[in-house]
């Protein structure tokens, strides 16, 4: 992408493994795209005592020898975050920790929940204090909530939350991957809809529970399979048990998950990533063909669309943009005009390369607008003779409320411009975007949240409109 959006969070789980600390931290390495504002990690050993190290940076810069020798246990959830509702700060960096008379646990969560302002205020009225301004924390309260209104009296001795955690997360509303770490347990839970990701996997003698696969690749687990949606799953020392918490559930996975946020080594639902990209690309071919001498991506999560475009096409893939590698995300700067020298700063065009060249653009998505015309004229003032721009997305023009961080359609160009007033804007030859068809065909998927697409949300938006 245009490096314009914001991540979603990323979640990390292990259970019964040694060195569970160290596991979280390669684990929180491989989702670091996820998230790149805070990292925390928290584990528990055999005497049930809790130990965490969270703090604001990359995971390098949060975790070092000294902190990390002070996490003892073989069982330990972790998370990389960026801000979603409620905004930034040590207080919102997760996992949380509670304690509590009946049990300490931790707990954290990728995704943002649309009735949050509600279920504050249902519990602030019941008395709850709240320790930090994430809707994360809500399930942490909810669950209390049940227990002590009756909903414990499935109790089950082997799953000793499982029911209040089942009432608590049918007053949720929204987009969630959860992990609960007690003393005995880890609780693994996703969305009714499946709007966000969750993936268990094996090692040796124990569990792996992750956002994305490629971390479990990076510690050599081994996938087992997605946790679906409206299900939690129980880890503990008796093996993994499955239990359902609503009838309802649908595979409304985030689209830009396949597009942008998700690594390209990592398969969803059964879906490689970087097939599904490099397929969209081909697709998108068929959709708005050109003639061209020359194919680039943008880099890093449009390359495979590009070589998709490239092959179909016949016309040469070639790497006519480079990105410095060390330079921080232009969404982080405050301002237009620090973003746009991000921009400069973090894209250059391969002159000898693109020089005297028909150019065709491939990028996933055009969120503000302000990369695509900095590339368009990287690529004419580096001496292109035509530019083209195609981008394997539909025009994103509706605000997300599931955990990424477009709230207003004011900050979406696609909603104030046609295709061809964004064309004239960002200075191409032409512009044409993926259809909403074609996303599903590239995945060969039924059901797709695409709401940023098509402002058809799949929840209740509640107060969010």
């Amino acid at each position: 992408m245009t490096g314009e959006l914001h991540e979603e969070c990323g979640v990390f789980g292990v259970w019964n493994v040694d060195n569970a600390a160290n596991l979280a931290y390669y684990g929180l390495h491989a989702l670091q795209h996820r998230g790149q504002e805070a990292a925390g990690i928290v584990c528990v050993d055999s005497d049930g005592t809790f130990t965490r190290t969270k703090g604001e940076g990359l995971v390098t810069e949060v975790f070092n020898q000294k902190n990390l020798s002070i996490l003892n246990g073989r069982n330990s959830i972790a998370h990389v975050r960026y801000a979603t509702a409620g905004g930034g700060g040590l207080d919102n960096v997760q996992p949380f920790l509670f304690h509590h008379h009946e049990g300490n646990f931790a707990l954290c969560h990728n995704g943002n929940l649309v009735n949050s302002t509600a279920l504050k205020r249902y519990l602030e009225n019941r008395g709850t204090l709240f320790q930090s301004t994430s809707d994360s924390e809500l399930l942490a309260h909810l669950i209390k909530v049940s227990h002590h209104r009756g909903d414990h009296r499935n109790f089950n001795e082997k799953y000793p939350m499982l029911a209040t955690i089942s009432s608590a997360l049918n007053m949720l509303e929204g987009a969630f991957a959860f992990l609960v770490l007690t003393a005995d347990a880890m609780y693994c839970m996703r969305d009714k809809y499946g709007l966000r990701p969750l993936s268990l996997g094996k090692l040796n003698d124990g569990w792996v529970v992750c956002s994305e696969t490629c971390a479990m690749d990076t510690i050599g687990a081994e996938f087992v399979r997605d946790i679906e949606p409206g299900e939690v799953i129980v880890i503990n020392n008796d093996g993994i048990y499955s239990s359902r918490y609503s009838g309802f559930h649908h595979h409304y996975m985030c689209a830009m998950e396949y597009v942008y946020f998700a690594r390209p080594d990592s398969d969803i639902e059964d879906i490689n990533v970087h097939a599904y990209r490099k397929q969209s690309g081909r697709i998108l071919y068929h959709e708005a063909p050109v003639e061209a001498d020359i194919v680039v991506g943008v880099p890093d999560s449009s390359l495979s669309a590009a070589m998709g475009y490239s092959e179909e096409s016949g016309i040469p893939y070639e790497m006519g943009l480079i990105k410095n590698k060390y330079i921080g995300r232009t969404f982080i700067q405050p301002t237009q005009e620090l973003r746009e020298q991000g921009v400069r700063m973090k894209l250059s065009a391969v002159r000898t390369i693109v020089k005297g060249k028909r150019v065709i653009v491939i990028d996933d998505s055009i969120v503000r607008g302000t990369t695509s015309r900095r590339i368009v004229n990287l690529l004419r003032e580096a001496g292109a003779t035509e530019v083209h721009m195609r981008i394997a997305s539909p025009p994103y023009a509706h605000p997300c409320y599931y955990g990424v961080d477009t709230a207003t359609y004011e900050e979406l160009i696609s909603s104030r411009l046609s295709v061809e007033e964004l064309r004239q804007k960002i200075g191409a030859d032409s512009l044409h975007f993926l259809s909403i068809e074609g996303l599903y065909k590239s995945g060969n998927r039924c059901e797709l949240c695409t709401a940023c697409f098509s402002g058809n949300y799949p929840t209740s938006l509640y107060d969010n409109k």
